[in-house]
């Protein structure tokens, strides 16, 4: 649309032009000058005719475009997180709906979207009921053949506009939409695969309101499909049927559109799907088989340029990995379906096949993870987002979906890939081991199914024999030319420990303790690792013991080097080292324990590292002879830390009541005096005084720790047996201060029970005061968990009581509770209420039973109790 250009469109144009200016000055003048426009009448107006006038240069009307949006989102509705004042008024609204709708069709594809962004933030305001039209206008744009731009920017804008549908718009716009939509995606010879791509997005978002939808209004939704879903179905046939072309990202996409329609629809509308997926099974496959072919060229092998057509026609990313997950995604969720599943089973030894080479590392994947042994780690850990992941959830769906004849047909497919992988070897191939490692992987996927199926005699397979012939082809290859194929050997060892021969476990126990101590890639001591782990539990001490100063030396080294995943991993097969090597452990012991003591500090903030070099220490804590070593050398530093809380790093001083807690744990007794003498006090004044939940929570589980280990002994050890009772009971009343935030409180009802406990005679004088401040605690609790574990409290007191468990009840009548008669009427309401969410078999046992002695007293204030519920008549 052209448009003449008026004194104001010109002042206008000359700001806009300013505000590209390289003199800062004139720059910064020319925004201001625009930013005081935005307030005055006409201003949007204004912009928008620049925006459309197709004769203003293209960078102006893109600008114009960009600030057009802006103004919308400040200006167009009063009481909007956003809004400036003043309002656009109603006319200038009126104008702006005008001139917007016919300028869709502008022959540039940037200024088309930037105009559909801007009629999609008007519409989120004023349509329908404010811009009845747009829609008509829209409609009728996209069915002129003959105005393909107009097609674009209409169906553009549906695009956009469909990520605002909601419940109440799809089923009324959906009847009148799709016949237009439909149009489109069934005319390649009038429309290119972009503007088709589009019509299908479109469509999938109207599936997914209705999928939104489907669990409130299932016959509503359905119905709705009804009408369209055979018409669908058959043009996703059309679309999946032809094989994929690696040249051409526009067909990538609308593919990507199709797969995921259909995966809305198998997952929210299953019934109708039933009887419909043999039209799509057919096509679905080929489109399946044939993009193998391209991720084999384009990605596994390398040989043409990855990256080449990623982008689509609209300058958006596509990228062939994501289309692979897609599709993976899509027949998961078939296989998962029953009865559609049964559409695919006479395909399914097939799809095994094909998926194995799908697991193929990608020449991306070997230089980063040749370089990366933390990206490899976590894709090992299922945490990566690739195509081998999505591959092998497929693997592990089939197998659970098709039970044990596709036990038999996995391992049948592995064989198969394995031969191939051997002709490509000998053919002089120098990617025969990818497939050969992809084997492996897919085994390792399923290795849960694979040796449950063996030990309930569901599969014919010997595992044992079956993966000693195959593992033998390859033990004997350079680790450092195939390092993958080695780590992923390792791996197999790892999860097949339980089946695999004796003698073989014994030759990967020692193959895994000389590759951490060796100068080999990091994948390959990534896998030694995993085997250890493993392994080392159930080693015989006799294979262990010659082998194990060696194992933990290496670990240590390995220790220094490692980050992330990586750390986390070597600290895993350090715990198991330390454990086999019992009395070993301790010759090593200062070695050891400093630097898990540093990794412990550096790592402090990370909760995963902070708690695993905390179990490497508790296992260095439990080996023979080094706890009392362990222990001096931990104190005098935690001692430190505890006398001065506030000066010390984010963590450390939470993290360090964690380490007390751990040596307490089973400690013998001089132990716990000699961690009460040094930390004891200091523990006790950081409840009194931190308002840092973390903190609060592990001291007192500490303390708690403290009471466990010391018992009744501890209230000597200070020399005045009632000070000390003073202060643990100071701490008992600030845990349960009803003015604490909860999270504080979360673990005090495992002190104030150790205090019951150890201190029976001393706390019988403090039973009302406890009584008391439980309730008030409960009654200013937000936590369930806390309200639950505090009534796991009184139930212990109900069970002290008895036989006389009147008393108790007396005692719970004498104090008074906040909007309630009295505590005994509170505590009955809230532990009724609550009996269900107390959790644990001790705390359920403990509760209910402690309910049967209250119900047995007959006490007659039970009778004045309601219960939530419904009657029971018997």
């Amino acid at each position: 649309m052209a448009l003449s250009v008026d004194q104001d469109q010109k002042w206008l144009i000359d700001c806009l032009n300013a505000t590209l200016d390289t003199n800062r000055e004139l720059r910064s003048f020319a925004e201001a000058s625009l930013q005081q426009a935005s307030l005055q009448p006409g201003y949007g107006a204004a912009l928008t005719k620049i925006t459309i006038n197709k004769d203003i240069a293209f960078g102006l009307r893109q600008l114009a475009a960009v600030l057009l949006k802006q103004f919308i989102k400040q200006h167009w509705e009063e009481g909007e997180e956003n809004f400036v004042h003043p309002v656009v008024s109603a006319e200038e609204k009126r104008i702006m709906h005008q001139l917007l709708l016919p300028s869709l069709d502008d022959p540039n594809r940037k200024i088309r979207t930037a105009i559909s962004m801007a009629i999609v933030s008007i519409a989120q305001y004023d349509w329908p009921d404010d811009w009845p039209e747009l829609l008509p206008f829209l409609l009728k744009l996209i069915s002129e053949k003959k105005n393909i731009g107009g097609v674009h920017g209409a169906l553009k804008c549906l695009d956009l506009l469909s990520g605002e549908l909601d419940d109440a718009l799809v089923p009324k716009l959906l009847p009148a939409l799709f016949p237009h939509l439909h149009s489109i995606i069934s005319s390649p010879h009038l429309y290119e695969k972009s503007l088709r791509t589009k019509a299908l997005a479109i469509v999938h978002s109207c599936i997914s309101v209705l999928g939104s939808m489907s669990g409130l209004y299932e016959a509503e939704t359905a119905g709705l499909l009804k009408l369209v879903v055979d018409f669908l179905m058959e043009q996703f046939s059309i679309i999946l049927q032809p094989p994929m072309r690696s040249d051409d990202p526009d067909e990538w996409s609308m593919r990507m559109e199709v797969l995921k329609c259909l995966l809305q629809l198998v997952q929210n509308f299953p019934s109708l799907m039933e009887t419909r997926i043999s039209v799509i099974s057919s096509s679905l496959w080929q489109t399946f088989v044939s993009s193998l072919d391209i991720y084999q060229i384009l990605c596994i092998q390398g040989t043409e340029d990855s990256r080449s057509g990623i982008f689509d026609s609209d300058g958006n990313e596509r990228s062939l990995d994501a289309f692979i997950i897609q599709l993976f995604e899509t027949i998961l969720t078939i296989v998962g379906n029953a009865k559609m599943a049964k559409v695919i089973r006479g395909s399914i030894k097939q799809l095994i096949y094909h998926t194995i080479a799908f697991l193929q590392m990608t020449e991306e994947q070997v230089h980063t993870w040749s370089f990366d042994a933390n990206q490899y780690v976590a894709h090992e850990d299922d945490v990566s987002y690739s195509c081998r992941v999505s591959g092998s959830l497929l693997l592990e769906e089939i197998a659970s979906a098709f039970g044990r004849e596709m036990i038999d047909s996995i391992v049948g497919a592995v064989k198969e890939r394995f031969r191939e992988s051997q002709n490509a070897k000998l053919s002089g191939s120098v990617d025969w081991w990818k497939l050969r490692e992809a084997s492996f992987f897919a085994l390792v996927s399923v290795s849960e199914q694979l040796i449950e199926a063996q030990d309930s005699g569901a599969t014919n397979v010997s595992l044992s024999y079956f993966l000693d012939e195959l593992i033998a082809e390859d033990v004997t290859t350079d680790v450092h030319k195939f390092p993958f194929l080695h780590a992923r050997i390792f791996s197999v060892v790892s999860k097949f420990s339980s089946v695999i021969g004796h003698t073989t476990r014994e030759h990967f126990l020692y193959a895994a303790a000389q590759a951490i101590a060796s100068d080999v890639p990091p994948p390959v001591k990534v896998g030694a690792c995993q085997v250890l782990c493993q392994l080392l539990p159930d080693a015989k001490s006799e294979l262990i013991q010659p082998r194990i100063m060696s194992i933990l030396s290496s670990l240590i080294e390995l220790l220094k080097q490692a980050s992330d995943e990586t750390l986390h991993l070597v600290l895993e097969t350090l715990k198991a080292a330390v454990k086999a090597g019992h009395e070993l452990s301790r010759s090593l012991e200062p070695v050891i324990s400093p630097v898990m003591l540093d990794v412990w500090v550096h790592h402090i903030s990370d909760p995963f590292i902070s708690i695993d070099a905390l179990e490497v220490l508790e296992a260095i804590k439990n080996a023979p002879g080094c706890m009392q070593p362990l222990v001096t050398r931990i104190i005098p530093s935690i001692a430190s830390i505890l006398e001065n809380p506030r000066n010390q790093t984010g963590g450390l001083l939470a993290g360090s009541f964690d380490l007390l807690t751990m040596i307490l744990k089973g400690a013998p007794v001089e132990v716990v005096k000699a961690v009460f003498d040094n930390c004891f006090n200091s523990t006790i004044q950081v409840v009194l005084e931190t308002d840092d939940h973390g903190e609060l929570q592990n001291a007192t589980e500490c303390l708690a720790a403290f009471l466990a280990g010391g018992k009744h002994e501890l209230l000597s050890w200070n020399g005045d047996p009632s000070f000390t009772m003073k202060r643990l009971l100071d701490a008992a009343s600030r845990l349960l201060d009803p003015s604490l935030e909860s999270s504080g409180s979360l673990f005090v009802s495992s002190y104030v029970l150790q205090l019951i406990f150890h201190f029976p005679s001393e706390m019988a004088f403090h039973i009302r005061e406890l009584v008391a401040a439980i309730v008030r605690r409960m009654q200013s609790c937000e936590i369930a968990g806390l309200k639950c574990s505090l009534i796991v409290v009184l139930a212990r007191l109900v069970h002290f009581s008895s036989p006389d468990v009147n008393q108790f009840i007396n005692l719970l009548l004498s104090v008074s509770a906040q909007d309630h008669q009295n505590s005994f009427s509170y505590v009955m309401s809230e532990w009724t209420k609550l009996q269900g969410e107390i959790q644990g078999a001790y705390q359920i046992k403990v509760t209910t039973t402690a309910l049967a002695l209250l119900l047995s007293s007959r006490h007659e204030e039970l009778a004045k109790v309601n219960v939530q519920g419904h009657l029971v008549k018997v």
